[in-house]
């Protein structure tokens, strides 16, 4: 069975170009704001849309990322609100992918079954959980697949060739290459070595590979972008939303289409990459 994730990295590599992956943290700063940027985001240039699930606990994320869970979980959201947004956007594009991406916990909480029976209904079509190692399949990735929704590991500069035939053993969609070591958004990678990484992963998988950590302008995204199938921008994106807040949090008006605009640069950047590089 093929998905929308399929599909796309499928159309893009047809179509000679990277994917545009954007993250940003469902409910952040409100689940109004957050859905109206969420909704913006294909038209903006978006190819696939990792939407986080807000967490107390974020610890593989860096300070906007924590702070943007913490904004979304002060106006209210929950797992149920989440999905609501994927629901919400569904309505009106039934070809973007979504990729849920976050922590076990709130998803244990909620049960295994009623949460995939949920995020199914509700259009997501893949899951990142950053702290469920390949040991832990039985928990959530292999239910996941049983349920037709793809699951997207993460593998990272310390993953080495014995630790990789495990780690993608049940991956599927896409790889998820963290190009730097340590939290979200706490360095800027290395074309070199993000280039040399990418070619190690893709010896031992025909999936396609999405970097990301790191990256936030059009010109570090189009750099990734001749490199890998897809360039993957969260931090600076949450940065942006953080950046249109009131002082009482609230989204500035006009907010969701500046974030937009911010987002169609670095999408300009992502898509003009290989079409400069045949140049």
């Amino acid at each position: 069975m093929t998905t929308r994730l399929d599909r796309k990295f499928a159309k893009l590599k047809a179509e000679g170009r990277a994917a545009f992956v954007t993250f940003i943290t469902a409910g952040d700063p409100d689940s109004d704001a957050s859905f109206e940027i969420v909704r913006g985001l294909p038209a903006a240039g978006a190819d696939v849309i990792e939407l986080g699930m807000p967490f107390t606990d974020p610890m593989a994320d860096g300070p906007a990322i924590q702070a943007s869970s913490q904004r979304a979980l002060k106006s209210g959201a929950t797992l149920h609100g989440t999905l609501d947004i994927v629901r919400r956007f569904r309505k009106g594009d039934n070809d973007t992918p979504i990729v849920l991406m976050g922590y076990y916990n709130p998803i244990y909480h909620m049960g295994v079954p009623a949460f995939l029976a949920a995020a199914k209904d509700a259009g997501v079509d893949g899951l990142i959980v950053v702290d469920l190692p390949p040991e832990e399949d039985d928990e959530l990735c292999e239910p996941a697949l049983r349920a037709g929704l793809n699951f997207i590991r993460l593998a990272t500069p310390t993953t080495d060739d014995k630790r990789l035939p495990a780690v993608l053993a049940n991956t599927s969609g896409f790889v998820y290459y963290v190009s730097i070591n340590g939290i979200t958004g706490s360095a800027t990678p290395e074309a070199r070595d993000v280039a040399a990484s990418v070619a190690r992963i893709k010896r031992h998988t025909a999936l396609p590979v999405a970097v990301g950590f790191g990256i936030s302008t059009p010109e570090q995204a189009a750099t990734i972008a001749q490199a890998a199938d897809g360039a993957v921008v969260g931090s600076a994106i949450v940065n942006k939303i953080a950046a249109e807040l009131d002082a009482q949090g609230k989204m500035k008006s006009g907010g969701p289409a500046r974030v937009l605009a911010f987002v169609r640069e670095l999408a300009d950047g992502v898509h003009g990459a290989r079409a400069t590089a045949a140049e």
